[in-house]
């Protein structure tokens, strides 16, 4: 079974951690192919080979599959000398079973790339993908900010402290400053009435009782490291903020139609998030159903002899879909609480 050769001269890259296997595939007007191959190191005088290995056969169409983290270096080498490569997930590229080399697997993202049955992956410009990273890492820092103030309030719950019974928030300026004392003295008796905020609804006598607690060497030891590993992380996270700002500033207009979407205009931030995740070229995505698809936002089609099969929403979209989600509730929740109907905009 042979299929039409759309790509007279391409490679394709199969990406490992040490080493990089590539195959070019050379189809004269005859319709015949000839296949160049050979191994480069990962390591950067490696991947400058390439380059020179590419340009010595004209080869400009490279095609390689997403593996983990280790095709960026590569795809950020060729793609600053200007060589066009095509990024596929590893399923729409997988071999069949059987007889499987790195070699092998190399020629077969070049024969599957040159007959134009990849489907390619979506990749952001340059600035795009460097404020996306960024933006990320701020989503893991807060999320490891939540671990450690669970493992916080957990120390306080064994210990039989109930902050959280009389204070919407344990880490707010009153209750950390009775979290302080606690530590500063343990198994001593204090007032509390000096550590509490005088806009605070709750009793003094509520949390002089939510106090009365005994904390054990051990988790004194635990809670001091999360609460300094919070205020640590804090601090990472209004830096990597300020950092997020700067690289944003060239995108102001951009952000600008963001924030005019209901629910994108409270918090800057999650403008800069979308931003991040689908840049600001549209012209990627031709209709608003293939945005809502690659975000992972509907179902796959599963359709055989007039049976459709329910299906499940895609993985796709990990940090793009959440906001999405957020912004929707947060939308909804207003709208029950205003107790709007359908037709008017909150």
């Amino acid at each position: 079974m042979s299929f039409k050769i759309l790509k007279n001269n391409c490679c394709g890259l199969d990406v490992h951690k040490t080493w990089i296997f590539a195959c070019i595939g050379i189809t004269d007007s005859l319709k015949r192919t000839e296949y160049k191959q050979a191994r480069f190191s990962s390591f950067s005088k490696g991947l400058q080979e390439l380059y020179d290995w590419l340009s010595k056969y004209n080869c400009t169409d490279v095609c390689m599959e997403s593996t983990g983290k280790y095709w960026i270096p590569v795809f950020n080498v060729l793609e600053k000398n200007n060589i066009w490569v095509t990024l596929s997930h590893p399923k729409y590229t997988k071999p069949q079973k059987g007889n499987k080399t790195d070699r092998k697997d190399a020629r077969w993202i070049c024969d599957l790339y040159m007959c134009g049955m990849v489907k390619p992956s979506f990749i952001p410009p340059a600035d795009i993908r460097e404020l996306r990273d960024l933006v990320r890492y701020r989503f893991k820092l807060t999320c490891m900010i939540t671990g450690e103030k669970n493992r916080a309030h957990n120390c306080l719950t064994v210990s039989n402290f109930k902050l959280d019974d009389v204070f919407s928030d344990i880490f707010g300026k009153s209750s950390r400053s009775i979290t302080e004392q606690i530590l500063q003295h343990p198994g001593e008796t204090f007032d509390v009435a000096p550590f509490v905020d005088g806009r605070c609804k709750t009793p003094i006598g509520e949390i002089q009782a939510a106090v009365d607690g005994a904390i054990s060497k051990e988790q004194a030891v635990k809670l001091r490291q999360c609460l300094n590993h919070i205020d640590e992380l804090e601090m990472h996270k209004v830096e990597i903020e300020r950092e997020i700002f700067r690289f944003s500033d060239k995108y102001e207009s951009v952000l600008y139609l963001i924030r005019t979407i209901p629910g994108f205009d409270k918090n800057p931030l999650t403008a800069i998030q979308v931003l991040s995740e689908i840049g600001g070229d549209m012209s990627v995505f031709p209709t608003a159903k293939n945005l809502v698809s690659w975000a992972g936002c509907c179902p796959r089609n599963d359709r055989s002899n007039h049976k459709i099969k329910f299906t499940r929403i895609s993985r796709a979209g990990s940090y793009f879909k959440p906001v999405l989600v957020q912004i929707a509730n947060a939308r909804s929740n207003l709208r029950n609480i205003l107790n709007l109907p359908l037709g008017i905009d909150v």
